[in-house]
């Protein structure tokens, strides 16, 4: 059900609800849902991928992982000095070895909600992934001694990342967007 947008709401309120209302984001919604059907397809995999041995989704706790690591890289970047670049770089590589589960997880999560929320969640998964695309960039950039790059790479990939984060928190905190354990129910 689309929400009605008032201008007495405050403008991230208003983004949020136009962005939820947008059917021009339908056929992005679609592309994903053809991509999320094979990779979380069966019943047995996507209640795996959900957390149903856990009793709630997994996505949320997993998405700390990448972004604990970038964001230590990043602080390790701006106050370690030239011998926590090798750390720094370890840090950039494990979150985007991190970020694949995370993803498979929201796929997984993406799958059984409505369409407004889909149309968030879709954007939430892009901006992750331009996210992802500029840290491995920045990781690349490291390994070719271009540390500089790799720093300004990561901090970009930081900010879009929490674009992506803001975009999650809404699916979360906002549509209430989780699975659990009807266990929980009672």
């Amino acid at each position: 059900m689309a929400r009605t947008i008032s201008q007495k709401d405050p403008i991230h309120v208003r983004l949020m609800k136009r962005i939820e209302s947008t059917s021009a984001l339908d056929p992005l919604v679609g592309l994903y849902g053809r991509l999320a059907g094979p990779l979380t397809g069966s019943p047995a995999r996507k209640r795996a991928l959900q957390g149903d041995w856990a009793g709630h989704a997994i996505h949320p706790p997993l998405t700390d992982v990448p972004i604990g690591t970038w964001v230590s890289a990043s602080l390790l970047d701006l106050l370690g000095g030239r011998r926590a670049r090798p750390a720094a770089t370890r840090l950039v590589g494990l979150g985007i070895l991190a970020a694949l589960p995370t993803a498979l997880t929201g796929l997984a999560e993406w799958r059984s909600i409505d369409r407004e929320s889909q149309r968030v969640g879709v954007l939430h998964a892009s901006t992750n992934s331009v996210a992802l695309a500029l840290y491995t960039a920045s990781w690349l950039a490291r390994h070719r001694d271009r540390h500089a790059r790799g720093v300004l790479l990561g901090l970009a990939g930081g900010s879009v990342a929490g674009l992506g984060a803001y975009l999650g928190g809404h699916l979360t905190e906002v549509r209430k967007i989780s699975t659990h354990h009807p266990g929980f129910d009672r």
